[in-house]
């Protein structure tokens, strides 16, 4: 990897910068319960997390229980979340992993990361967020914001989600990981963007050895 001159103390100033920018951020999906956060996760699959709020509003008044998920038939929850695209898939993986919690975990959701990525549908960026945000576990998701934002900033160049992880799990505190992923997030979805970053307006100018790539190439 890439290392940034004084690498340690520009992850301390970045974290700092993104905590003082964004304060304390909590998951942009909606759920009163791990259940309930591990079906919006499962939906949230090449998905914003407004539509899939939009579509667990409604699906969750009616549907609260594995019970109520694995009784449903296929056509029935596909039309229930088809707004929120792999409608098939994602329905299938939730009605297999709603049976498979009542038989094998008496109906509740895991708190591993080895028995949640056994879930149908559920990955290990996926496991990572309900571990943090469904259970208070010390835990960094990479999805694409995440990818973008630290290897533009220097902090990881690992060519696959995994490998970035790695990396960040390295160089930010542990009582940072699950913080870091929201502050990550936000700042890739309203500055860092994927195309047209806004590089005039953020704060993390001085730290960003891409800046100037970004900008003249819109990337």
């Amino acid at each position: 990897m890439r290392r940034l001159k004084g690498q340690k103390a520009n992850v301390e100033n970045i974290l700092g910068i993104l905590e003082r920018e964004y304060g304390q951020v909590e998951s942009g999906l909606r759920f009163e319960n791990p259940f309930q956060l591990l079906v919006a996760v499962i939906l949230s699959a090449q998905c914003t997390d407004v539509r899939v709020n939009r579509v667990t509003n409604r699906l969750f008044a009616n549907y609260k229980t594995p019970e109520d998920f694995a009784r449903l038939d296929q056509e029935e929850l596909e039309g229930e979340i088809r707004e929120c695209g792999l409608f098939r898939n994602k329905a299938k993986n939730i009605r297999k992993t709603s049976a498979i919690l009542l038989e094998d975990y008496e109906g509740q959701v895991p708190s591993t990361r080895e028995e949640l990525m056994s879930l149908p549908g559920v990955g290990r960026k996926s496991a990572n967020v309900v571990l943090s945000h469904a259970f208070g576990q010390d835990a960094l998701a990479v999805d694409t914001h995440v990818f973008r934002v630290s290897h533009r900033l220097g902090l990881a160049d690992g060519k696959t989600p995994l490998a970035t992880e790695r990396q960040l799990l390295q160089i930010i505190p542990r009582n940072k990981w699950s913080q870091s992923h929201q502050w990550l997030i936000r700042h890739g979805r309203q500055v860092c963007r994927a195309r047209k970053p806004r590089c005039e307006v953020c704060t993390l100018r001085e730290y960003c050895p891409r800046m100037f790539v970004c900008g003249e190439e819109g990337a």
